[in-house]
């Protein structure tokens, strides 16, 4: 299976430089068979536990989308929403966020509000300890 999409991966958020790690098509096919998916009209987001200690999260956009501009944008919108949320991401889990065809244009806030409404439906937000 070939996905005409681009793909990008954080591991524990990030790795220790910072760096991105590439996510590869294997392991995007093997969230993908697990078909644990929850959709909203902008995003699709895929999960599947994996046997690490970290979130490792993988953006797919399709060139139906929009040019390589947007679907770059899209791909950073995701990075800094899962940045600012990664301490209320529960760990050990491959996350796979899909774009659909209505992110063209929207705000960071638009962008990560979706992304948290479909991890609280996959019911992978931590809970208050307070």
């Amino acid at each position: 299976m070939i996905f005409d999409c681009v793909y990008v991966i954080f591991r524990n958020g990030f790795d220790r430089l910072g760096k991105i790690l590439t996510l590869k098509n294997v392991e995007f096919a093997e969230v993908y068979k697990n078909h644990c998916s929850k959709i909203n009209k902008l995003l699709i987001i895929y999960i599947n536990k994996n046997d690490k200690n970290a979130i490792r999260l993988g953006i797919s956009v399709n060139k139906s989308v929009g040019n390589s501009v947007v679907r770059h944008r899209f791909c950073r919108l995701v990075r800094e929403s899962f940045r600012l949320n990664k301490d209320k991401i529960k760990n050990g889990y491959d996350i796979v966020v899909v774009a659909r065809p209505l992110v063209v244009g929207l705000k960071c806030q638009d962008i990560e509000k979706a992304f948290m409404h479909l991890l609280s439906l996959h019911h992978l937000i931590k809970e208050d300890e307070n």
